[in-house]
């Protein structure tokens, strides 16, 4: 009905789905997701072989752990990205659903693996971290509250979607992960601007955050440990942050040689949140700047193609999952040279882990599945007919 009312594209009635899906997809935006991981992968076997040694593995253990984790990342993305806006709010509702539970029970059930944050559910092989799953299905169960209240009549979806947001960030607040509680509250807020919230209204909300962020500060020693060691003129060289400076300094502008760099053997966690400043040192500013303008090409060509949709829904959840995923590329790499106090984030696709990986091949065939091409007509096609009429 919606194509017949704005004039749509002619469809080809019987045209398979996977020829209609390469037809469809934005194939920029895949070739850079797909690069990311491949640099993931080259990023790996400079960052893991150290700590595969600490652990008793194999060298090269936890680069074919990634590459596991990325095969399934990318059927995850390549499924998602096939389904249909509708199809995608549903899977959204029930992996939010599950998510929302794992993370409420994680302070029962959950472990924080010495790092005094309890994140993850250990399964012996392998662990789980819930938090990773919620963001995108809480991105798409948002835009669904926030779309229906444009609707005439509709529900008070923006209060019922900022009570849940609300929730999410307190209870990730409890673990304690800030870093993933800004994360949401950054999304839900850019999707409420979209939506036509009052600036007033954001200022507003930026106020509480800084409040929230002073009580934290007075009342959390990990909170308030991290916001010295970044505030602090002087950097500790034993630090995390000491050593990842250490190694972007001395990587320069072409880096020190492929294996040479040093960082990877003193950072615990050089393959995870610090993965960047193992690019920096053994390879240098350049693929550092190749990495962001990855990055840079994925969040511009998704919201230039959002700019375009009319549907409410698919471009408020189109642009939160955008600029989350931006979001955090630029808090993993901000973290790293300093411009951000630490925050234990992973640097989408590159970094190491299986929950991030994944979860963010299904946020990203998210994207790619609301950014597909479809006959929807021109606006001012619309306009053209109601002149018409």
């Amino acid at each position: 009905m919606t194509e017949m009312v704005y004039g749509a594209v002619p469809v080809r009635d019987g045209e398979p789905i996977l020829p209609k899906w390469w037809r469809t997809i934005d194939k920029w935006a895949m070739s850079c997701i797909l690069l990311l991981f491949a640099v993931g992968m080259l990023l790996g076997l400079a960052a893991s072989p150290p700590l595969a040694a600490k652990n008793g593995f194999d060298s090269f253990h936890y680069v074919q752990r990634q590459a596991v984790f990325g095969v399934l990342a990318v059927i995850a993305m390549v499924l998602t990205s096939m389904m249909t806006p509708i199809m995608v709010r549903r899977l959204a509702i029930v992996g939010f659903l599950l998510s929302f539970v794992a993370l409420a029970l994680l302070p029962f059930f959950g472990t924080d693996f010495g790092k005094g944050a309890v994140r993850w559910y250990s399964m012996g092989f392998a662990s789980f971290q819930p938090s990773e799953f919620l963001k995108p299905g809480f991105v798409v169960v948002a835009a669904w509250m926030m779309a229906a209240a444009l609707e005439i009549n509709g529900p008070p979806g923006k209060t019922w979607s900022f009570a849940l947001c609300i929730s999410i960030v307190l209870m990730l607040a409890l673990q304690p992960d800030f870093g993933q509680a800004c994360l949401v509250l950054f999304g839900w807020g850019v999707m409420y601007f979209v939506a036509g919230a009052p600036l007033v209204l954001l200022v507003g909300m930026a106020g509480l955050v800084v409040l929230a962020g002073t009580f934290a500060y007075s009342n959390s020693e990990h909170f308030a440990r991290r916001i010295d060691g970044f505030l602090s003129p002087d950097i500790d060289p034993r630090t995390q942050l000491g050593y990842a400076t250490d190694a972007i300094r001395e990587g320069g502008l072409f880096g020190v040689g492929v294996g040479e760099g040093q960082v990877k053997w003193s950072l615990p966690d050089a393959h995870t949140d610090f993965i960047i400043a193992v690019a920096a040192e053994e390879y240098g500013l350049i693929l550092v700047m190749c990495v962001i303008a990855l990055y840079a090409v994925i969040v511009v060509r998704s919201l230039l193609r959002l700019v375009r949709e009319r549907d409410p829904f698919v471009r408020l959840a189109g642009t939160g999952l955008a600029c989350m995923f931006g979001v955090q590329a630029m808090i993993n790499m901000g973290v790293a040279v300093r411009l951000l106090p630490a925050k234990g984030m992973t640097l989408p696709f590159v970094s190491y882990g299986g929950s991030s990986v994944i979860a963010s091949g299904i946020a990203v065939g998210m994207l790619l599945a609301f950014t597909r091409s479809r006959p929807q007509g021109q606006i001012s096609d619309l306009l053209g007919r109601g002149r018409a009429r």
